[in-house]
């Protein structure tokens, strides 16, 4: 797929717009046929779903306007179906319909491995991480990792000649922190720097998660380097567990809180790690395996017609079956007794409404 440049522009004003995120991109073109006609659908669907006011659409002169700039900084917009997306990433439920690359794209399709650890690291974590690091990349793995202070930054330092991936928080002109702008310019070179928001965003803290499970999807596995009990390298495992990628922990002190995390892994069942070769003895028969396998179907396509408005009695037995308490879709299909399409098209009029939460596993709830 490739797409025009009327469609991409399409495409990043509906994923800016409000309430759209990328399930809900997905189930708009599934729904609507098209990105355009999903745009013009957009009011009447919140409407449908409850909302208190008219949903914000991007217009054509923002979408234009961060396309510009991101020309100028020289980021490319790739989006999901197109060649250049990166394969692993592209068979997460949950992946960006438009990435934003800066760097070398093609490096994006090479295996990665994630590396990930306490922002508080200490002398033998930085040390570990970037001997692990360098010994992955001279094995033909990227790493990937967050670019955050401590273990990332490690990770980035130890990988920078064979190749590394930085996954943002924010916007690709507001990297953070602030003191990894040199590092972001330097490893662009052999590898790229990426990111879902937009330009102009500064991240926060709830942003991190979300991109916790782009830099798990984006590798085979994910190494946990000094992870206390409560951080979000444990988030980063655990998204890893659900796109079903290898977990790996180096052990580290009993007495280091900042090894609990990791240490608790190990015991959990996540793979032990003490040199490369531990790693690479895992991966190598994965990677190859999916190699020779196709790269998923998208369950989008720009052309079909758009799917029906459900009736007012399948949309109330849906709606009198949601709560605060989170259910999956094959439930509410099954209890309500009506049609998937119909299931799906309730909620998403409640969510571009705002009345929506969609959580992992497919689960969602009312707000």
């Amino acid at each position: 797929m490739k797409l025009s440049p009327d469609q991409r522009l399409d495409w990043l004003r509906l994923i800016r717009s409000e309430n759209v995120g990328p399930r809900t991109f997905r189930m708009l073109l599934n729904h609507c046929g098209s990105a355009d006609a999903a745009l013009k659908a957009l009011p009447d669907l919140a409407r449908r779903g409850g909302a208190a006011r008219p949903v914000r659409i991007c217009t054509r002169e923002e979408a234009a306007g961060e396309l510009a700039a991101a020309a100028k900084m020289g980021v490319a917009l790739v989006a999901l179906g197109e060649e250049a997306y990166p394969a692993q990433l592209a068979n997460i439920d949950d992946a960006p319909p438009l990435l934003a690359v800066r760097g070398k794209c093609a490096a994006l399709n090479h295996p990665m491995i994630a590396m990930v650890g306490s922002r508080n690291a200490s002398a033998a974590g930085v040390k570990i991480a970037e001997k692990l690091a360098r010994d992955l990349g001279a094995a033909g793995l990227l790493v990937v990792s967050g670019l955050a202070r401590g273990i990332d930054a490690a990770a980035h330092r130890g990988s920078m000649a064979t190749g590394t991936v930085a996954v943002l928080a924010g916007g690709h002109d507001r990297i953070y922190p602030s003191e990894h702008v040199p590092l972001v310019e330097a490893l662009i070179a052999n590898g790229a720097a990426v990111s879902e928001m937009p330009f102009g965003y500064e991240p926060r803290g709830r942003d991190f998660p979300r991109r916790n499970r782009l830099i798990s999807g984006l590798a085979y596995g994910v190494i946990v380097v000094e992870a206390a009990r409560k951080s979000g390298s444990l988030i980063t495992s655990r998204m890893a567990l659900e796109q079903n990628r290898e977990v790996f922990a180096v052990p580290g002190s009993p007495l280091d809180p900042r090894a609990e995390g990791s240490n608790a892994l190990l015991k959990q069942g996540a793979v032990m790690v003490t040199e490369a070769e531990d790693v690479l003895a895992v991966l190598r028969p994965i990677i190859g395996h999916r190699a020779a396998l196709p790269i998923g179907e998208l369950q989008f396509q720009d052309s079909s017609p758009p799917a029906p408005e459900p009736p007012l009695d399948a949309r109330a037995r849906v709606m009198a079956l949601l709560g605060p308490t989170p259910v999956t879709a094959d439930d509410l299909i099954r209890l309500s007794g009506t049609s998937t399409a119909m299931v799906q098209t309730t909620l998403l009029e409640l969510e571009l409404a705002g009345r929506l939460k969609r959580q992992q596993g497919g689960r969602v709830a009312l707000l």
